[in-house]
């Protein structure tokens, strides 16, 4: 009963940290992350191909506005609407108009290979459902990649940084892969590769799935 309540209560806490309360969204990564949650997610960039991209989740809306700021051409993806306004907002201040669109990763709205690469930054569960991965090789080009920053942790020995693993632990955000990063992704006609890289006191995981060219 105490783990069902516990694991009922951190459900809870992260569906409204994405909805409700989705304006403390930015503090809570920033201090869970050590303030290293931007630059987890920009790990990303050097893995995208092409210049359209969809992100998937966008979130708050500061990939987007580096991607933009970049060259690329992003479009943004999000089922809560919460999470569009912040975005919205985040763009008009950088002077940037960008497409977004509410609604589920599992029902992309867009016509098929219309996207180099997609992205998605910390996800939930959404990302490895087999309806979510047949849509990203739906509407990803021949020899398209979809790039996942699955997780991070910080590494070395000293208090914060055991105690942020431990923070993970218990919230279980430290289960990047909970069945393997080939399942059931092969089975989406999607080859995968996993690769490390290291952030300031931290090592961030990413996942690069990619299309046959």
């Amino acid at each position: 009963m105490g783990a069902r309540l516990w694991w009922g209560f951190i459900r809870l806490f992260f569906r409204l940290l994405y909805h409700e309360a989705a304006f403390t969204y930015d503090l809570v990564a920033g201090l869970v992350s050590l303030g290293q949650w931007r630059a987890w997610g920009r790990t990303a960039i050097p893995y995208l191909r092409g210049e359209r991209v969809l992100e998937l989740a966008h979130g708050p809306g500061h990939l987007l506005v580096t991607l933009a700021e970049r060259g690329w051409s992003p479009v943004g993806l999000d089922l809560s609407p919460q999470m569009g306004r912040l975005a919205r907002r985040r763009l008009r201040r950088a002077g940037l108009s960008l497409p977004l669109v509410r609604a589920r990763a599992e029902s992309l709205p867009f016509r098929d290979r219309c996207f180099d690469s997609l992205v998605a930054t910390f996800p939930t569960e959404f990302i490895f459902a087999p309806e979510t991965l047949a849509e990203a090789r739906r509407v990803l080009r021949p020899g398209g990649r979809l790039v996942v920053v699955a997780g991070a942790r910080m590494v070395g020995g000293n208090p914060l940084a055991r105690f942020i693993r431990w923070l993970y632990r218990v919230t279980g955000q430290d289960t990047l892969l909970p069945d393997g990063p080939g399942a059931p992704l092969q089975r989406a006609g999607l080859s995968v590769r996993l690769v490390r890289e290291r952030v300031g006191g931290s090592e961030v995981v990413l996942l690069l799935y990619e299309t046959e060219g």
